[in-house]
């Protein structure tokens, strides 16, 4: 049993499964061993670390009519119906989490609703190794994920920032319209490292 979750690890990475393509759950396990290793770097609670990866995903692959009851049923800020499953499932997701896995630990939580948007100053060291561990898992391949990882290597604030600086700029490039949190984000990280 584990701290944070009622069960131990193979139960909850069964429960994960079930509710998953092979493919997301594969990344999840990848996502998992790099928020260990940059826990154990950074001074993070490692079980903290590998139930926040494991979980991160956990509502990926939800239809949007699941996501958009929980906002409705949960009170939660309206303007999230204007957004998607990229959001959806970090924000939303955390809700379905904490409901259906007993996870109450808010910075689990807490990781899980930022791996997608991150965060300004409130931003945990966990939260950051997440953020980081989704962006640069070992199955991953794009434009700078190798200098990304160099960087996050020698500095996981660094790394945080290199990785919002280039997301703004590729949904800026793409014109696609930008999370606020996002924004948020991106101005307090610029001064950061």
């Amino acid at each position: 049993m584990t701290k944070y979750f009622n069960g131990n690890i193979a139960e909850l990475e069964t429960k994960i499964a079930a509710g998953l393509s092979d493919y997301r759950f594969q990344h999840i396990l990848r996502v998992r061993d790099y928020a260990v290793a940059l826990a154990i770097k950074n001074g993070v609670d490692t079980d903290k670390a590998e139930i926040a990866a494991l979980v991160h995903d956990y509502a990926k692959e939800r239809s949007d009519g699941e996501f958009l009851a929980v906002i409705k049923r949960k009170n939660m800020d309206p303007d999230l119906i204007n957004w998607g499953n990229y959001i959806w499932h970090g924000v939303v997701g955390a809700e379905m989490i904490h409901d259906e896995l007993g996870i109450t630990d808010f910075d689990i939580l807490n990781a899980v609703r930022e791996h997608t948007t991150g965060g300004a100053s409130e931003m945990t060291v966990l939260s950051q190794v997440l953020f980081m561990a989704d962006y640069l898992e070992v199955g991953r391949y794009f434009p700078g994920v190798n200098t990304a990882r160099k960087i996050t290597d020698q500095s996981l604030a660094a790394g945080v920032r290199y990785q919002i600086v280039h997301t703004v700029q590729r949904l800026v490039q793409k014109e696609t319209a930008i999370y606020p949190k996002s924004i948020i984000t991106y101005n307090y990280w610029l001064s950061q490292a």
